[in-house]
Order: structure tokens, then sequence, then C-alpha cells
């Protein structure tokens, strides 16, 4: 169950957890129309810290400008309530909720008029996969769902209704035995988790799935600039499933999953069946750049004073 904290912000103020609530008629509720962000505060020596804020406030009004939803707060304002939201919640490490719904009005396809609300809850959230999964790598599954054709979906919006796709296949591996599923794209090419992006390493080298059909993760950018700061060569192309099989190391990256090692995929062990030394170098300084240890990455960090 989730862990409640006191407040949650909606629409410019502070409502208590236990009556943030919404009219059952709301638009986005019935049809999927809402775009979303997740974000993670680390506790560091010098306070909560939250990664990479800029760019998912960015984010959440890039996918909003895509559907034509106008958020009526600015960048800066949803960036103060970001912070102003955890700071009253009195927390040091958390998961940061911002969500952009369609409210109460007309119903049918067409919102009309309907007002775009706002609201931000934060609460405690450990490994999404697993401390043992962040240890010891996790078995995946090779989803029989695939993503969604880049004309069904425009893959650069993180919507709410998207994630029907992903829980098809997340429930699917769950029930088979598996803690995660990875999809194919509609070419039958590697494409990304239920709710992660996804690298491999073969020979030294890492790849990754391009920004064609994929979600523009911002862990995934993280991970790819630290790659090429220790001289890690990454190239973004498109990968076949049975090239996953044979890889030497392979992890997920995502606010909720960090960087989550795949010790095995369909029955197949990954290389030796635990994290490699490149990711585990990799996720050893991921760590240190949200707990706030390494000054080279100091900019990606927003402290909460």
């Amino acid at each position: 169950m989730i862990q409640k904290t006191e407040k949650i912000w909606m629409d410019g103020r502070f409502i208590d957890w236990d009556n943030a609530n919404v009219h059952i008629l709301t638009h986005t509720l019935h049809y999927g129309l809402g775009v979303f962000e997740g974000i993670r505060c680390y506790d560091t020596k010098k306070g909560p810290a939250i990664f990479r804020l800029d760019e998912h406030i960015e984010r959440l009004f890039n996918s909003a400008h895509i559907f034509l939803m106008e958020i009526p707060f600015s960048k800066k304002e949803i960036k103060e309530a970001v912070i102003r939201t955890v700071k009253v919640n009195k927390i040091r490490e958390c998961y940061i909720r911002p969500l952009a719904y369609i409210g109460y009005g007309a119903m049918g396809l067409y919102p009309k008029e309907n007002p775009v609300n706002v609201s931000i809850a934060v609460w405690p959230w450990g490994a999404y996969l697993g401390d043992d999964g962040l240890n010891k790598g996790i078995r995946v599954r090779t989803s029989s769902f695939i993503r969604n054709h880049v004309n069904a979906n425009m893959t650069r919006g993180k919507v709410c209704g998207y994630y029907v796709n992903s829980q098809l296949a997340k429930k699917e591996a769950i029930t088979s035995g598996y803690d995660e599923a990875v999809l194919l794209d509609t070419e039958g090419y590697v494409s990304e988790g239920s709710g992660e992006n996804i690298f491999i390493v073969r020979k030294g080298k890492m790849k990754t799935t391009p920004l064609t059909s994929i979600l523009e993760g911002i862990t995934r950018d993280s991970i790819i600039r630290i790659a090429h700061d220790f001289r890690i060569k990454v190239t973004e192309e498109r990968f076949t499933r049975d090239e996953l099989y044979i890889s030497d190391e392979a992890f997920f990256t995502g606010t909720a999953a960090e960087v989550t090692p795949i010790r095995e995929v369909d029955g197949r062990v990954v290389g030796a069946g635990k994290p490699g030394e490149i990711t585990k170098k990799l996720q050893s300084v991921f760590f240190d750049v949200v707990k706030g240890k390494n000054k080279k990455y100091e900019s990606w960090l927003t402290y909460v004073k």
C-alpha cells in the first residue's frame, strides 16, 4: 500500500491527503488523456535533493503541448510547487507525481471547455523492482503485447492512457513468474520495459533503443551522459530479442527503476547471470550522483531548503 504523507498540492492549494479528491465524471478518469511525471527526491548531506527537476518539468509541459492541453500554471510555478510540496510534507526522500488532467465538465471524447487541473503528490517509495533486483538483477520476459505504433500514439508524451499497454505487459510478466516485461516494437525489435528504458552491453559496447518510438527517458539520458564521461561507447540503435539474449549485460533505467540489472530474459541467462562490471559501475556512479556525492553532476540536483 502507498504510504500517506500529509498534503497534496491541487491547483495552487495544499489539501489534506484524504481530502484530495476529484469528481467521478472527471474527464481524464474516463478517457485517459492526462499527462504526468515521475520524479525522485533523494536524501543527501545537504538535505533533500530533487533529481533533474527542470528536465522533468520541461517534459511535463511538452507532453501537455503535444496533446493540446494548456497547463494553467507556468513552468516556474510548477517547479516551485514541487519544491514546496516536498518541504511541507517534511520528507527527505520520496517519489514525486505531478499530474495534469482534464477535469469535470463536458463528457464525450472532445472535452470542450473542461478545465485542466494540476496536482502534485509525494510519498516514500523504495526500489521499484526491489532491493534484490538492484543488487542481483531481475528476471524478465518478452511480452506478447507490443509497444503501440508511433502513429497510433505520440511517444514523446508521458500520457496516462498509454500505460494500459504497460499494465497488460506487467501483469502478464508477474503472473508468469517474472519480475518485469520487455516489449517489442511493431517490427519485432526490442523497444523498452513496461515503464523503463533498456540498455545492453556486448563486447564492451553499450547499446540502447533509439528515441524513434520510446519515451525520452531522463534517467536514460543521465546514464548515456555518465557513460560518455567514462569513455564507454554508447550507440542508439535497434536490436533484436536474440541480441538481448546473448548480451554480456543488460539493465533497465527509469525514475522508478533507477538502474536495475537484468539477469535473465525468457529463461535465458544474460551474461554471467548477475550484474556485470559496466552495469555496476554506472549504477554506483548514478547513486553517488543522486545522493549528492559527485560534484561533477551537482547541477542535476535541486535542493529543498
